[in-house]
């Protein structure tokens, strides 16, 4: 007895795998998977949905987290905009803070934020005092002058002072952390791992811009 193979209901069939796989997988739970931040916080992207990263240089899990992070801001959406926000939890740690401003003022954000990891993570390098942190950016090719001319200045030092008071805000404990659209919190170590934190925070953009439409 011969069994006739339908290609066409084989096409459709497996067309529905993915639907109900994704229906399957259970949903992210607020007070598990993610926080609700009280009272909730303004955020700067206007019409656009707001990623903002906690993060601190000195963090081995911000920096294993990263290559995560690159790879989903490389696919959001038109409507939200990415985000970070330095952690000093002590203030020996603020110079971290404003190396990462200094970077960003300078346009060497995308170019060095890594490197920085690899310096104070894996090098074991303490990048807290200004010369060895100028020394480090002029063996990476920013004028050494130039740099401690930013990272001494008014502008980084206050948006460092403000960084605190964000993360006070948003009631950050560890890094690496991830607030979304100034509402919801999530992080790996609140999910179990990075691609789960990942997915979490598919799901708040998601109810944020259902949110947002109401």
């Amino acid at each position: 007895m011969s069994q006739h193979f339908d290609r066409r209901k084989f096409i459709a069939a497996a067309a529905l795998i993915p639907t109900l796989a994704s229906a399957q997988a259970p949903q992210p739970r607020e007070g598990r998977d993610y926080r609700r931040v009280s009272p909730p916080q303004p955020v700067e992207t206007g019409a656009k949905i707001e990623v903002l990263e906690f993060f601190w240089y000195g963090c081995p899990h911000c920096q294993t987290f990263e290559p995560d992070l690159e790879a989903f801001r490389k696919r959001l959406p038109a409507d939200v905009e990415y985000r970070r926000n330095p952690v000093a939890f002590d203030e020996a740690r603020t110079p971290h803070s404003r190396i990462y401003y200094a970077l960003e003022a300078l346009g060497k954000t995308n170019e060095l934020h890594g490197k920085v990891f690899v310096a104070i993570v894996t090098n074991r390098r303490p990048m807290l005092k200004p010369d060895e942190i100028a020394d480090f950016m002029a063996a990476n090719g920013i004028d050494r002058k130039q740099w401690l001319d930013t990272y001494n200045s008014f502008t980084v030092a206050t948006r460092a002072n403000r960084a605190a008071q964000v993360w006070r805000a948003y009631k950050i404990d560890g890094t690496p952390s991830v607030a979304v659209d100034g509402k919801f919190v999530t992080a790996p170590s609140m999910v179990g791992s990075r691609e789960g934190a990942i997915a979490v925070l598919d799901h708040l953009i998601q109810r944020s811009r259902a949110e947002r439409k109401k």
